[in-house]
């Protein structure tokens, strides 16, 4: 028999090289391509053949998977309406960000409602969760509560107890004795995940990963590992903030990008019903350089106020230094503001915050921010009742954004009375919202601020 050829795969995207290099020419991982054994080429090679499969049509009707609620409203918005059974959640954030606390909040919520909830810690001794338990005013809850890192011992005690879910803390602790390497390396990550997810399909029991994040904000080890779970949850937020968010950026069972708001408190995380409240500032008097955003994460409008600080830099080259949106989005801006509006900042610093440690990826959030520049160096406030959304052309022209209804509905329940939005924007019936719709960036700065 002819010895089969070895396949060499990528631990970070998952792609099949026919031969070893450093460097993977699908993702730009390096040193992340190893010798891996290679799979059957057929039922020539097992010996026997398979059964048949059984095959349904796309017409085929089928029920939604049932949900369990966890009484938290915004942990509940983020899954898709709750807790799905047989599902794999994969839940990534910084160090000290608050996911261990989150989770055994859920644990204890699902618990109380009759769940049967097994938390298994990797890093931590049950002792030291049993304190946190204590401090979150959980010590009652009926979790039943495990230290393990053994991966056959977990998952032969999930298999004997047969709890509707299991909090795993974390997967880089987790090792597996049929993979000869250390735990948290990239073979042990993916080999531990899959056996999770594996048994979770299997048994039917709702599983949630928690896994560790790199520099760079990305779940650590390989990618692969979010192509087998379910649903992928980040825990954002800074430290020097009290709030924190939990979003889907992948859910099966759900809409993506769905946010959940909660506050950091001494006694835990808080739930947040109304964010934009919060992300929004005093803005009883108005100050140069701030806008209020009327922006969408998922399905929920949420207003958010960007300042910005422009000042003569003393240096050769401005800085531009942004916190919670995209650095290449404020270049742009700057300059179509010069090129189509005359605006200059060259030899200005510029200074751009979103409030609230709120992170916005949306474009339409670039009117917002052209308003926040140009009222800083103006020196010219907007008014305090005005929201703002629109994107920028690199012409200067400004595009209808969607959702714009949702928008203008929250800005009106906070008390805002005028917005500007791009021209050809459905308005829908919207009461007591004066808007103003422009259809380029030098139409905007010439009415708002007497320039361009």
């Amino acid at each position: 028999m002819a010895k089969s050829s070895p396949v060499f795969t990528c631990q970070t995207c998952g792609a099949v090289h026919r031969k070893w290099a450093g460097r993977c020419d699908a993702c730009g991982a390096w040193n992340s391509i190893i010798e891996e054994t290679p799979l059957s080429s057929g039922p020539k090679a097992l010996g026997s053949k398979g059964r048949t499969i059984a095959l349904t049509d796309l017409a085929t009707e089928e029920a939604p998977p049932p949900r369990t609620s966890s009484g938290m409203d915004e942990l509940d918005r983020v899954l898709g309406g709750g807790l799905v059974p047989a599902s794999a959640i994969l839940v990534g954030g910084d160090p000290g960000i608050g996911k261990s606390t989150l989770l055994l909040q859920a644990a204890a919520s699902f618990a109380a409602s009759g769940v049967k909830c097994l938390y298994i810690s990797g890093e931590e001794a049950a002792a030291q969760v049993r304190m946190r338990a204590q401090r979150l005013g959980l010590g009652q809850a009926p979790v039943a509560l495990g230290a393990e890192t053994n991966l056959r011992d977990i998952l032969t005690t999930l298999d004997a107890e047969r709890p509707a879910l299991a909090i795993i803390d974390s997967i880089q602790t987790m090792w597996l004795d049929t993979v000869d390497s250390a735990p948290g390396s990239v073979a042990q990550v993916r080999a531990s995940a899959h056996e999770l997810v594996t048994f979770a399909k299997r048994r039917g029991v709702a599983i949630v990963i928690v896994g560790h994040v790199t520099k760079e904000g990305q779940i650590a080890g390989p990618r692969v590992v979010e192509h087998m779970v379910d649903t992928v949850l980040y825990f954002e937020g800074e430290r020097g903030h009290q709030f924190r968010i939990l979003r889907a950026v992948k859910n099966r069972f759900g809409p993506a990008d769905e946010i959940g708001v909660f506050e950091m408190t001494g006694g835990g995380l808080a739930q947040v019903a109304n964010p934009s409240a919060l992300f929004l500032s005093d803005r009883d008097q108005p100050a140069p350089g701030s806008a209020v955003f009327a922006g969408i994460e998922g399905t929920r409008p949420v207003l958010t106020e960007i300042q910005a600080l422009v000042s003569p830099s003393p240096l050769g080259t401005p800085r531009r230094t942004v916190v919670g949106l995209d650095s290449g989005r404020l270049s742009t801006i700057l300059a179509v503001l010069e090129a189509r509006c005359g605006i200059p900042f060259a030899g200005l610093d510029v200074f751009l915050n979103v409030a609230g440690g709120m992170r916005v990826s949306e474009p339409a959030a670039d009117l917002a921010v052209a308003a926040a520049l140009v009222s800083a160096r103006e020196d010219v406030a907007i008014p305090p009742d005005m929201v703002l959304f629109g994107e920028i052309s690199l012409s200067g022209a400004l595009r209808p954004v969607t959702q714009t209804e949702s928008r203008l509905k929250e800005a009106s329940k906070l008390g805002f009375s005028q917005a500007v939005a791009p021209t050809r924007s459905k308005l829908g019936q919207d009461e007591g919202m004066r808007v103003r719709q422009m259809p380029d960036l030098a139409a905007f700065v010439g009415e708002m601020f007497g320039a361009g």
